[in-house]
């Protein structure tokens, strides 16, 4: 069975499911979500700048990877998404 696009239950790419979840859920749990992905950035931040020495320019770094691994990056996006829609949509019943 094909799902359309407005359906509401099944339909949509996960990017937009989870920007529905995030504007529409709980703001306490989404606060509380976005608060942990921001520490979850810094901690990784500072173990690359650990890794590579904090003078690397990280914006450069990710841009490079993001363009030359396109694939990996959009499925860490889409697992990410995922993660979060599920983590925000199991605190908020």
């Amino acid at each position: 069975m094909m799902f359309l696009e407005d359906d509401d239950l099944f339909g949509g790419s996960p990017e937009k499911k989870y920007f529905d979840t995030i504007f529409n859920a709980n703001q306490n749990l989404v606060e509380y979500q976005l608060l942990k992905n921001l520490e979850r950035i810094a901690v990784l931040e500072h173990l690359l700048e650990e890794k590579m020495g904090e003078d690397v320019d990280l914006d450069k770094v990710v841009r490079e990877f993001a363009i030359n691994n396109p694939e990996i990056v959009s499925h860490r996006v889409f697992d990410l998404q995922v993660t979060g829609m599920g983590d925000i949509i199991s605190q908020n019943e």
